[in-house]
């Protein structure tokens, strides 16, 4: 999947506007961060430039990330598993939320024009203006209860992605 055009060129103006050179292995890094819209962690990250190039670094890799949430192009988002997790499609869709399950790890995205509302009314009820939204909730999915088994628990306990 190629990178979108806007995350290459947005990037690129503010490498340039901080006196940066282009390098080919950030390149491939914002390549692996922005190949598929699913959240990942640095090591995760790591594993799929690796992938395009074994020879990717982990200190450019930090690196890069650093430079990506710096200019908005990457969101660093608590998802309650004490670990710092990377959300690639703010740049699509700015005011996401997650809703996380507490039992099986599952995480879904979702927008909702009447959360955005309520959390634009609160915070302007209180003397803040928003500058960006985002909601986490965690909760229980129907599936575990309702089916008595979970394909996402079983593979977050062997230690896979869902």
């Amino acid at each position: 999947m190629p990178i979108n055009p806007d995350i290459k060129k947005r990037l690129d103006d503010y490498i340039r506007k901080r006196g940066m050179r282009q390098t080919t292995q950030r390149d491939i890094i914002v390549e692996a961060a922005f190949s598929s819209d699913d959240h990942f962690t640095a090591e995760e990250l790591l594993v799929k430039a690796k992938k395009l190039d074994p020879k990717t670094s982990r200190a450019t890799l930090y690196r890069t990330i650093a430079l990506l949430t710096e200019c908005g192009l990457l969101r660093e988002i608590d998802l309650g598993r004490d670990e710092r997790v990377y959300d690639p499609n703010f740049l699509d869709s700015p005011d996401h939320s997650h809703l996380i399950c507490v039992d099986c790890g599952k995480v879904v995205e979702f927008e909702d024009e009447n959360a955005a509302i309520l959390i634009d009314c609160i915070t302007r009820r209180l003397g803040f203006r928003p500058s960006s939204k985002s909601m986490r909730i965690e909760a229980c999915c129907d599936r575990l209860r309702s089916n008595g088994v979970c394909e996402t628990l079983i593979q977050m306990r062997l230690g896979k992605s869902s």
